[in-house]
């Protein structure tokens, strides 16, 4: 009967979550003929992007701020004035885009995003406003071993996954393809030897090569890596692809995006070629410095609650109560059977598709839920490391179940689980990087920011390896300071 009871409770979990989806969906398709309108009543077009891809888009530094800027950014801007409305740009992973799109976190994509039939069955795409070729990118030493795709066979080539240029290789004989999410990761492999080349736009490939010393661009050779460049909206969202189409149309006239804004793009990009590493990373300390406050601003605010939801849910196990027994078995374990990266995506796109959750505080709700479910565990052995004779004795003293559960054996189990609480506390802090693939402007995020401005690609990792080290080393100190005063109370 209570396995019944318990697979009846997951199969409920379940259909909610499937419900909560089903919800999402019908609301958006009821508003596709209203998106244009929608758009102009609130005064704001969000448009998202991955800001990794120079000259189209990459982060710039702005009086300490880092902004997202380039052709594509322009492009948007340009869109935005003619619909008579502000653009806001948010940045967020490059395979997270269109979920952002399907669940109405932006309200269009420009990313050096190409049109795939597979795309096209869940996202609607404007015309074409810019046609990219396909460059290699290589190490100056083999120059004269790679001509184009022909000298490739037997070598290992990168390309960003989910683009066109990935595609291209993998349908290359005896190449080995690499794929990665990051452009500046791609060409960290390539300057460490792990690669040969990279395949990526011919445009994109040109910047990086122009501020990276040792690489250089050549053609490809690949006339199947040419793609369009489309600006995708939500599906059926007819108005604004209306709308795009007549800005794409006037730019294309005088070919604007290419003879105006790919060139305005190239001379905002920083030049730090010649400059050294510490000169660099120094100017970008204010980056580092915010990493720093929303690092800590996730960590404490997470364990806190997580704290909160550990005991509520460890007590909840513990009780006799079979409902409460197996909604708190499911959140645990449903919790600690999933990827905490998959987490944070769903409470940002998939609950924040019903309640607008900014990326941060998705970021804090997520970890912290995943925090609870690990300090539930920690807490329920500490409280059935308390032998069962103490709480028989404060019962026979007069004292209720509850307060016998608060003043003798919670106490007694959090000294018994301090060490365990400290490493959650350490694990919590080096997972708050995961916030950074929905925008999060953490250390991770922050990271990636100096990476992408300054075209270094292992100094700006160095340093937050040396900020984390010192902020859990820390942390580490203060939990083994208490624990000696726990154990020295207790000795007297």
């Amino acid at each position: 009967m209570k396995h019944f009871k318990f697979i009846a409770i997951m199969f409920i979990f379940f259909i909610g979550l499937l419900g909560m989806f089903s919800t999402t969906n019908v609301n958006a398709a009821n508003t596709n003929d209203h998106y244009l309108a929608n758009i102009k009543k609130k005064g704001t077009l969000v448009m998202g992007t991955s800001p990794d891809y120079p000259p189209y888009e990459f982060l710039g530094n702005k009086d300490g701020q880092n902004e997202v800027e380039g052709a594509d950014v322009q492009l948007g801007q340009k869109i935005a004035k003619d619909m008579g409305v502000k653009l806001q740009v948010k940045s967020m992973g490059f395979d997270s885009l269109l979920v952002g799109l399907q669940t109405n976190k932006v309200d269009m994509v420009i990313a050096g995003l190409n049109k795939t039939p597979q795309r096209a069955k869940s996202v609607s795409f404007s015309n074409s406003y810019y046609k990219s070729g396909t460059g290699l990118i290589i190490n100056k030493d083999d120059k004269n071993k790679i001509k184009d795709y022909h000298d490739l066979k037997g070598k290992a080539v990168g390309a960003q996954v989910g683009s066109v240029q990935y595609d291209s290789i993998k349908k290359l004989s005896g190449v080995s393809t690499k794929g990665m999410e990051n452009a500046n990761d791609l060409i960290m492999a390539l300057k460490s030897n792990k690669i040969s080349a990279v395949a990526m736009d011919q445009s994109v490939a040109q910047a990086y090569a122009n501020h990276n010393s040792g690489i250089v661009t050549i053609p490809s050779g690949l006339h199947s890596g040419d793609s369009d460049n489309n600006i995708a909206f939500s599906k059926g969202a007819n108005s604004l692809v209306q709308s795009a189409n007549k800005t794409i149309t006037n730019l294309q006239k005088d070919n604007q995006y290419t003879n105006k804004f790919i060139p305005t793009a190239i001379n905002e990009m920083p030049n730090n070629k010649n400059q050294s590493t510490v000169n660099s990373m120094w100017q970008y300390k204010d980056f580092f410095i915010s990493g720093i406050e929303n690092t800590i601003l996730i960590s404490v605010i997470s364990v806190i609650f997580g704290i909160i939801l550990g005991v509520i849910f460890a007590l909840m196990r513990l009780s006799h109560n079979w409902l409460l027994h197996a909604v708190a078995v499911c959140y645990i374990e449903f919790i600690r059977g999933t990827p905490q990266l998959v987490q944070i995506m769903f409470v940002y796109f998939g609950l924040g598709a019903v309640v607008n959750v900014p990326a941060l505080t998705a970021g804090i709700v997520a970890i912290s839920i995943n925090s609870g479910a690990y300090v539930a565990e920690i807490i329920r052995s500490g409280i059935t490391s308390i032998s069962v004779g103490q709480n028989e004795a404060a019962l026979s003293l007069g004292l209720s179940s509850k307060q016998s559960m608060r003043y003798i054996v919670l106490p007694q189990a959090f000294k018994n689980i301090w060490p365990a609480l400290g490493n959650e506390l350490v694990t919590l802090i080096k997972d708050s990087s995961l916030a950074s693939v929905i925008g999060v402007g953490e250390l991770m995020y922050q990271m990636r920011a100096v990476q992408a401005d300054t075209y270094k690609g292992v100094a700006p990792i160095a340093i937050i390896m040396v900020i984390y080290f010192i902020i859990t080393f820390t942390i580490s100190r203060m939990m083994k300071y208490f624990e000696g005063k726990f154990n020295h109370g207790t000795n007297d």
